[in-house]
């Protein structure tokens, strides 16, 4: 796709930007070639504005590896090896590297997100599809996954997680501010969320499960470990834990908020080695079978 002068002040640019534009292409040049261009004059911000304003492409470029300061691109981007970016990933449909991912600034993914290695990201990333990582993710920042979400090894997340589709992280997972999931939220191991924890539909974990705020779940939650949280817990359906199920101080244990009182013993069954306290509603069922 080429953008011509004309094409691109009808988006109003920034007058400084424009200047830039006129002076290196005259009268226009191809899309991902203007991109490259303020990537590699540092003017990421203006490359960042113009992929917002024209939108992804369905341009494929493959390499072996990349190490970069910056990436902008329109398309897809297909990488063999790792991918290491000082600065800012933005790419306009997916991300696909044989090996990690780390970024220094924020990651930005209009489709999928696909790693077979280890994905590190010192800003905010959001992923408009699938993310997919081989082994752990960690994120300094928000991470916002608009599909589904498959890891390998732990999730780490300094801001808030919030996960659109079923998600299955293979071992821990650590949220330091709120943790939302659109779907089912399946852990390997541990969950600890330093604020809510919620999900519209069921959460399971290996080890134990807790919140610092409310625990919520559409349908149940069953854990291997500890069922736990500083503030009420709530479930449409049943709890189900190995080792207890404790709500904070003067908080209640809820169950069968989605169920008809006449279906708690099949359906909002509350089972732990030991009948919670301030449990309100649901049918305590004793101890969790081995």
């Amino acid at each position: 796709m080429v953008l011509t002068r004309s094409f691109v002040r009808a988006k109003r640019p920034c007058t400084d930007g424009f200047r830039w534009f006129v002076r290196q292409f005259d009268e226009g040049g191809h899309y991902q070639e203007l991109l490259d261009r303020m990537v590699a004059a540092g003017r990421v911000g203006d490359a960042c504005w113009l992929l917002e304003q024209f939108g992804p492409t369905d341009e494929v470029r493959e390499v072996d590896a990349i190490d970069a300061d910056a990436i902008v691109f329109s398309g897809t981007l297909r990488v063999r090896g790792g991918v290491e970016v000082d600065g800012i990933v933005r790419v306009g449909r997916s991300l696909h590297a044989g090996g990690g991912l780390r970024a220094g600034g924020d990651v930005f993914i209009g489709e999928d997100l696909r790693v077979e290695g280890a994905l590190r990201v010192a800003g905010r990333t959001e992923i408009g599809g699938d993310l997919r990582a081989g082994w752990g993710v960690d994120c300094a920042g928000e991470l916002h996954c608009h599909g589904e979400a498959r890891i390998g090894w732990d999730l780490l997340c300094a801001g808030r997680l919030h996960l659109d589709g079923n998600s299955f992280v293979g071992l821990d997972l650590n949220g330091a501010d709120e943790i939302r999931c659109a779907r089912s939220l399946q852990v390997g191991g541990d969950i600890h969320a330093d604020a809510g924890l919620r999900a519209e539909q069921g959460i399971t974990a290996g080890g134990s499960i807790h919140a610092d705020l409310h625990l919520e779940a559409g349908w149940g939650i069953k854990a291997g470990g500890l069922i736990g949280a500083g503030g009420a817990i709530r479930v449409g359906e049943g709890l189900h834990a190995g080792e207890g199920i404790r709500a904070g101080a003067g908080y209640g244990v809820f169950a069968g908020l989605g169920v008809h009182m006449e279906a708690w013993e099949a359906s909002a069954r509350v089972s732990a080695p030991h009948k919670p306290d301030g449990l309100m509603s649901g049918w305590w069922a004793g101890p969790a079978a081995c």
